[in-house]
């Protein structure tokens, strides 16, 4: 139903709007009218403390009148279950070129109930703008109240899927729970703001690719209630929604904003395949409401998702089997440059990353379109190990954060590459006359070319599906390229001389043009580079990539500071670090990562990660002389490059040795399946009405899980009766989501087990599965029920379903709600009374949050927990080969003893013979680390955070295994394995 205007007020609480946002002294007025001149970015933002302006042009964001393109990458903190390496991940993100995390906010993981709400913990959202804050990251949030984010029913909590109102729309019921939910989010975002200075939180989204009311009254009062809402809860930033395509969908002016005008960012979503050509969508597309960036004439090109990989489904039908690491493989570094450079050429300055940091959907958190992992083939894979991938975004990154030149640029006049096959997005600067070409080969051949409509008169090699961006009359510090033919990186000014970094594909042949009004003196420090001087030109050659970082110092050339040319090819340039210190720019080169850099008298102290033994070289503010790293001290020496070399190499690190797994202990459950179990404390099944989108079946009580406050993980059903005389079959009719299953018994016999299909690709997007499962008696109970039907002998009929959790509602069809669990019985042969008690996870751990337990047996009776005693449990050898419908747990302990300068990142590996039906819950100190299925797959790996994993002492594994009993069952070989180790890292409080 549409809210009366006096109703939507009323829930909006607009009275709280009595602020000035767009008056001319509004510290958040957008001025986007006004234009800024081409300059230096904005600092490294911080909480400091002050006051800021966020505006915009339809060029770009504009911070305090400074121009700022955006370069996001998006990660879930609810996806890494630590806070200690929320951390981690942000400091890499910072380092490797990005300048803001986008973050959703999903309300399932904060809600166990209406009106509670959970930010303590592992879902301290205040203490993650905090981290970003500190490590110098702006901060876009997403607080829904819809994600998607492939997570359980969108993000919506598990109890709004039994509430009366309709989601994502204006009905009264349903904003009621969002007032709620936002109010909360609100309280802890409004002390986080950019504009006071008290946090680094940028922008703010309302809902979440939001198609399906867009032209009815319903869709547009529902998203003017957002707008009011989040502005009379005090955000005061720019706001935005992320059209679910090029379609123009809530666009400036599409829905009232309660008078408010300038403040509205219109985005949109893009995941183009890998083999498609890229898309202009922007300065040189079509044009129009579904050109993307051209959709909104007034505000700058944003994508707030744009593919950085994709999500794989069960069965891994995506990727043909191979997982992550196929996605990854398809979206690799030269995918992001052929995809994002066009992008940035067509306009979009906002550019987020989905995602950046993948992750893992722990527990009961996946939505059913997803298994465990989501790695998503990004570019820091789910052991926050960083790829090959990061070169693209490295590189672009600092290019973005240090030639100023990028953050304002329109279409300039056509150039042709003498090569169609190469593509020519021609751009320029309008304020300083700097020109960039992003030239792409769609072509499966590399392919040279020249640009003689530019001036540029010299073979430029852009590999088979590859793209570059290089450069022509751009200022780096007191000197002009002439151009250019890899990409200029970085232009900062240390000490005394000014550092300019070229970046490339290994073995290119890198041209590097300098206008010199004097002939210059120039000195190659290395032995690649070559120079020539002609017509008040230096022309600068290196081969890339054959002796690491080349370096060429030119002075003499008129210009009393000199410049310090380098030379770097994708792995190089993953070793170069700049950092902003008070006291001025830092570059470092050598080390995996930079996390820090702090200027205390004479000394720069430094910390970061290695890998393997590695130089250090750091080029630094004047007056430096000595260096530490991670609180250790160095001993350098002045180079001929001006910088301080490390007279010996950092160490690399020892990598830890693992435990074997063994010790088990075995103990089977399932209790409920036997026909003298008391289930006299389950909840009666007796509703007849239901808030469901599936229809309750005539003369049947309402069996849908959710609707008795089970939300997550297992459910068993039992129902009773007597006079089973003549019971032929019984009939199941349920509902889960992928890969959900079902088993039954019958007075403690197994009836069987029914499974829904492995998805392929037609299906792998497919949010709720139904299916009926028959089971014929077996004669030895049809007998029996001939001989006790004098008796009214009590029956009991014990079903266990595995949900697999709720639909995403995308289509804002309110799917969320459909049935989960049992939804019809009938039996053939005879019409039994049956009374029906149902049983699902008990109360919510107050730690590990309401998704972490569903309810198996041993769940809630404990067995998951490290201080469960298992001393009368079996001993267990493995691989086992078990033949039993039903659940058998296995326990080990093992020890780590990990040195506490080394992280670590370890995984869990189970193998077992694909033809073995059955699946495990894997528990790690308590703690759901998800479910591997033996015979669907793909994953076979889980990582185990720090933090929850101990990395010096004591750990508790626990596998809940459900096996059909159709097929011997493991679980098989289990063990530990390195996914990743370097000496540094953050450190880590247990969880």
């Amino acid at each position: 139903m549409e809210l009366s205007r006096r109703t939507f007020h009323a829930l909006a609480g607009t009275a709280a709007l009595g602020f000035a946002l767009t008056g001319s002294g509004s510290p958040t007025s957008a001025h986007t009218a006004r234009t800024a001149p081409t300059g230096p970015p904005p600092p490294v933002p911080s909480a400091d403390g002050k006051r800021h302006r966020i505006g915009f042009d339809r060029y770009s964001l504009l911070v305090d009148g400074r121009r700022l393109v955006l370069w996001s990458g998006e990660m879930h903190p609810f996806r890494l279950p630590s806070p200690s390496l929320w951390r981690d991940m942000l400091e890499k993100m910072r380092a490797h070129g990005y300048n803001a995390v986008s973050v959703y906010v999903a309300w399932n993981y904060h809600s166990a109930a209406p009106g509670r709400y959970d930010f303590t913990g592992v879902r301290d959202l205040d203490l993650f703008l905090r981290m970003a804050a500190e490590t110098g990251l702006y901060v876009i949030l997403r607080p829904g109240p819809y994600i998607n984010a492939e997570v359980d029913a969108g993000g919506f909590p598990g109890w709004l899927t039994a509430t009366e109102g309709t989601a994502r729309t204006s009905d009264p019921t349903y904003l009621k729970y969002v007032d709620e939910w936002l109010t909360a989010v609100n309280a802890i975002v409004a002390k986080r703001l950019f504009t006071r200075g008290t946090g680094t939180v940028l922008l703010y989204q309302i809902e979440n690719e939001y198609d399906a009311h867009v032209d009815e009254p319903a869709g547009r009062a529902y998203m003017s209630y957002l707008y009011e809402k989040v502005r009379a809860d005090g955000i005061d930033v720019p706001l935005f929604h992320n059209d679910k395509g090029r379609n123009g969908h809530w666009a400036p002016g599409s829905f009232g904003t309660g008078g408010e005008k300038g403040r509205w960012l219109y985005g949109f979503d893009g995941y183009p395949e890998p083999a498609e050509v890229p898309p202009d969508w922007g300065h040189f597309g079509t044009g129009g409401a579904k050109g993307g960036a051209t959709a909104s004439a007034r505000t700058p090109g944003f994508v707030p998702e744009f593919g950085g990989g994709w999500f794989d489904p069960w069965g891994g039908s995506w990727f043909d089997g191979k997982g992550y690491a196929e996605s990854r493989r398809t979206r690799d570094a030269a995918y992001e440059r052929r995809f994002y450079l066009t992008n940035l050429a067509n306009g979009i300055t906002l550019h987020n990353v989905y995602m950046t940091f993948g992750g893992t959907s722990w527990g009961w958190l996946p939505a059913p379109v997803v298994y465990t992992s989501y790695d998503y083939g990004a570019a820091f894979d789910e052991a926050r190990n960083a790829t090959p991938k990061l070169a693209s975004m490295h590189q672009i990154g600092q290019s973005l954060r240090h030639l100023p030149d990028l953050a304002k640029l329109k279409r300039a006049k056509a150039v042709r590459a003498t090569d169609e096959r190469v593509k020519v997005y021609p751009l320029t600067n309008p304020d300083t006359g700097a020109h960039f070409y992003v030239l792409r080969n769609d072509s499966a051949k590399a392919v040279s070319v020249t640009l003689p409509d530019a001036g540029i008169d010299v073979p430029v090699t852009v590999p088979a599906r590859d793209a570059k961006l290089i450069a022509a009359g751009l200022k780096l510090g007191q000197r002009t390229l002439v151009h250019s033919t890899v990409q200029p990186m970085l232009s900062l000014t240390a000490g005394r001389q000014e550092i300019a970094v070229f970046a490339g594909r290994r073995g290119d042949l890198a041209q590097v043009v300098l206008d010199c009004a004097d002939e210059p003196t120039p000195m190659r420090l290395d032995a690649e580079p070559a120079w020539s001087w002609n017509l008040n030109k230096l022309n600068i050659t290196a081969p890339l990539g054959a002796g690491g970082l080349s370096r060429v110092r030119v002075e003499g050339d008129g210009v009393d500071t000199p410049m310090l040319v380098l030379f770097a090819d994708d792995a190089t340039s993953l070793r170069l670090w700049p950092y902003e210190t008070p006291s001025g720019a830092l570059l470092v080169y050598g080390p995996a990562l930079l996390r820090s850099a702090t200027l205390r008298g004479s000394t720069v102290h430094l910390t970061g990660d290695t890998t393997g033994a590695t130089g250090l070289e750091v080029w630094g503010p004047r007056g430096i002389t000595h260096v530490t790293w991670n609180g250790r001290p160095v001993p350098v020496r002045l180079s001929a490059s001006g910088s301080l070399l490390a007279l010996r190499p950092l160490p690399g690190v020892t990598r830890p040795a693992l435990p074997a797994l063994d010790g088990w202990r075995r103990r089977t459950e399932n209790p409920e399946a036997e026909p003298g179990f008391d289930d006299s404390g389950w909840t009666a099944a007796d509703k007849t009405t239901s808030f469901s989108t599936t229809p309750v079946p005539d003369g049947q009580p309402v069996l849908f899980a959710d609707d008795y406050g089970f939300h997550y993980g297992d459910v068993w059903y039992r129902g009773e009766w007597t006079d089973a005389n003549g019971l032929d079959s019984v009939s199941l009719a349920y509902s889960t989501g992928t890969q959900g299953l079902l088993m039954a018994w019958l007075d403690g016999e197994p009836l069987g087990t029914h499974r829904m299909p492995v998805p392929d690709k037609s299906r792998a997007r497919q949010g709720t599965w139904t299916a009926k499962a028959g089971f014929a008696v077996p004669e030895k109970l049809r007998k029996k029920f001939r001989e006790d039907r004098e008796s009214g002998d009590r029956h009991v009929l014990s079903v266990l379903v595995r949900p697999m959790q709720h639909d995403m509602d995308g289509k804002a069809l309110d799917t969320h709600k459909a049935a989960r669990g049992l939804t019809a019985v009938t039996f053939e042969g005879a019409s039994p009374k049956v009374k029906w008690r149902i049983q699902g996870a008990s109360t919510p751990d107050s730690v590990r949050g309401p998704m972490n337990n569903g309810g198996l047996h041993g769940e809630r009776e404990g067995w998951h927990l490290p201080e469960h005693d298992d001393e009368d449990w079996k001993d267990a050898a493995l691989p086992r080969a078990d033949r039993r419908q039903g659940v058998t747990w296995y326990r080990t302990d093992f020890r780590l003893d990990v040195d506490p300068g080394v992280d670590a990142s370890i995984g869990l590996v189970l193998d077992d013979d694909p033809g073995r039906a059955y699946r495990a819950q894997i528990f790690l100190n308590g703690w759901n680390l998800g479910q591997y299925i033996n015979d669907v797959g793909p994953q076979h790996t889980f990582v185990l955070p720090n933090g929850i994993l101990r990395t010096r002492g004591a750990n508790t594994l626990a596998l809940a295994v459900l096996s059909d009993g159709s097929t011997p069952s493991g679980p098989g070989h289990v063990r530990l394995t390195l996914l990743g180790a370097a000496a540094g890292g953050v450190p880590v409080t247990p969880v």
